[in-house]
């Protein structure tokens, strides 16, 4: 497996902070104008430069730290956190990439879970009840729906035989003309990313904004970037994951308007829907959509043996 070169890494690393300073700017947009305000339009033209405004903002405030937390291991939490994050974009098929990773689909589904350490030792070294309880609301929370997002991926996996992105990416799935299989990845992938009404791990009324409770200025900066470079990761995964023609042009294209109307269907949905209940999170998770997901690998099997 060859590792990407140190140019395109930084191209990676650059473009990705770039998507996601925009992208933050999109979101307050659509936020403000669906609460009927303008949103951030005050830094220049439109509000363009908002988000390098708040960048220098939280990366020059002074950085204070709580007398009772771990200090190194405990500054090192949110750097593991933007390290796997990146990481997930090194997956992408880019028709340039010189690796061809042989087992894409489980190091996705590696990286994800290992993420769930960096909100643990979040959680954990910060020696915050608060931190502490948002870090395990997290993690019952990933570890219920990164069942879903597995069984899902392992469909086309039980049919091509490999683990290689990008011979996903090309296969025309049988799963994807069933709505329901999308629309439990789509809630899946909510979930996974803490995103509204999922942020129970972050719920700022309840918990004080969960296990990044004691972070703030930089330490807090990057946990925010980590956050966002996660949720743009999966949303272009998912895209990979369900658009792909021959032309790699259109494809390119089809990807990034997908990619788009997702992160519109997330922000929408922030603006649209309360917070559930935990229990109502975790039942939906076990109750349904996991033996949904099971009837799903039960017919493709069925299938597989009759016809294949």
């Amino acid at each position: 497996m060859l590792l990407l070169s140190i140019p395109t890494s930084l191209i990676i690393i650059i473009t990705t902070l770039i998507a996601i300073a925009f992208f933050t700017l999109l979101e307050r947009k659509i936020l403000g104008y669906s609460h009927l305000r303008k949103g951030p339009n005050k830094v220049r033209v439109f509000g363009l430069l908002q988000p390098i405004a708040d960048a220098a903002k939280l990366f020059l405030k002074e950085l204070s730290l709580p007398k009772s937390s771990n200090i190194l291991p405990f500054f090192l939490a949110p750097i593991l956190a933007l390290i796997l994050a990146l990481c997930i974009w090194t997956l992408y098929p880019f028709s340039t990439n010189p690796s061809k990773y042989a087992f894409g689909i489980l190091i996705f589904l590696v990286i994800s879970r290992i993420n769930i350490y960096s909100a643990l030792l979040g959680g954990w070294l910060s020696n915050s009840k608060y931190a502490l309880l948002g870090s395990l609301r997290g993690i019952a929370q990933t570890i219920s729906y990164e069942v879903s997002i597995s069984l899902i991926l392992l469909s086309p996996i039980i049919f091509i035989k490999t683990f290689i992105l990008q011979s996903i990416s090309s296969f025309n799935f049988i799963w994807l003309s069933i709505p329901i299989i999308f629309l439990i990845w789509l809630i899946s992938i909510l979930a996974e990313t803490n995103r509204t009404p999922f942020d129970l791990a972050e719920g700022e009324s309840e918990l004080v904004s969960g296990f990044n409770t004691e972070y703030r200025s930089g330490t807090f900066a990057i946990i925010f970037i980590a956050e966002y470079t996660r949720i743009l990761a999966i949303r272009i995964i998912s895209s990979v994951l369900f658009i792909r023609t021959q032309n790699i042009y259109l494809s390119l294209i089809l990807i990034l308007i997908n990619t788009l109307l997702i992160s519109i269907t997330f922000v929408w949905t922030r603006t649209t829907f309360p917070r559930i209940r935990y229990d109502q999170l975790i039942n939906l998770a076990w109750k349904i959509f996991l033996p949904i997901a099971l009837i799903f690998i039960l017919f493709h099997l069925i299938f597989l043996y009759i016809y294949v």
